[in-house]
């Protein structure tokens, strides 16, 4: 079994992209399950409704989100009512939306994952805390287990996936837009990735229009970040597990 997991997506050229080759790649690697982070799909700061449905008619399977999901107000009514759409789950429980879910592919219960890192971000509930109470709560309920980290700190994600090493499947990062190159399995056997990267603008910063990023960096002055031009490329990692055991036989980064 193989599960790709999309790093995030910076802006509707990007949802375009991946609607016009997805399905080409999902069939070409054989790959029967996509995650894919979506916060910055509506021109970077958050994601609407549109570009959510967009995002799953491409050929997603769940989307996950990060600190910028209330960055687009419309989707709280998705949240509310798609379950294949998670915010992160340590944000406060009266905002809309669930922070996990379960859905089934090949016969397996998959229990999907979303949380906020803590270190150089906004406060959130701990998000070792709220994991764990997450498992606790499906004990039993599902075969296969991922867990996006959408956090800012290397070391947030590293020691949150040493943490859950051997009880989550399969644990990548996302948010800082930057592939890493420690795709491995853990010692107790989870797949593991620190940040998946970006899928959108190749000659930005970012995925942003490096112009304006260079300028705002240089003088301190206020400016309004948009979407890179140019050319487009997906990145993330594909996860391939033993169908029997379950376990992550490997890890390997792509780029489409």
């Amino acid at each position: 079994m193989k599960i790709l997991a999309i790093g995030d997506i910076v802006g509707t050229r990007s949802v375009d992209y991946l609607s016009d080759r997805l399905f080409r790649v999902k069939n070409e690697l054989g790959i029967d399950f996509v995650v894919a982070n979506a916060e910055n799909a509506t021109e970077i700061h958050g994601v609407s409704s549109k570009e959510a449905l967009d995002v799953l008619e491409a050929g997603v399977d769940v989307i996950t989100l990060g600190n910028h999901t209330y960055g687009r107000r419309d989707i709280c009514e998705l949240l509310s009512t798609d379950a294949k759409i998670i915010r992160p789950a340590n944000y406060p429980p009266l905002v809309p939306g669930a922070g996990h879910i379960i859905t089934e592919t090949l016969g397996y219960r998959i229990l999907c994952i979303n949380v906020l890192g803590t270190v150089f971000m906004e406060a959130m509930a701990c998000p070792f805390a709220t994991v764990e109470n997450v498992l606790d709560a499906e004990k039993g309920n599902y075969d296969i287990s991922i867990l996006d980290i959408h956090a800012e700190s290397t070391s947030e994600k590293i020691a949150l996936a040493r943490y859950f090493d051997g009880r989550i499947n399969i644990i990548f990062g996302t948010h800082t837009h930057v592939t890493t190159a420690d795709e491995q399995i853990l010692p107790r056997g989870s797949g593991y990735i620190t940040d998946l990267g970006m899928s959108g603008p190749v000659n930005g910063v970012l995925g942003t229009d490096a112009a304006t990023v260079i300028e705002k960096m240089r003088t301190k002055m206020p400016a309004r970040f948009t979407v890179a031009d140019g050319e487009i490329k997906a990145c993330g990692a594909i996860f391939e597990l033993d169908p029997v055991s379950k376990r992550v036989k490997s890890v390997s980064r792509v780029k489409f």
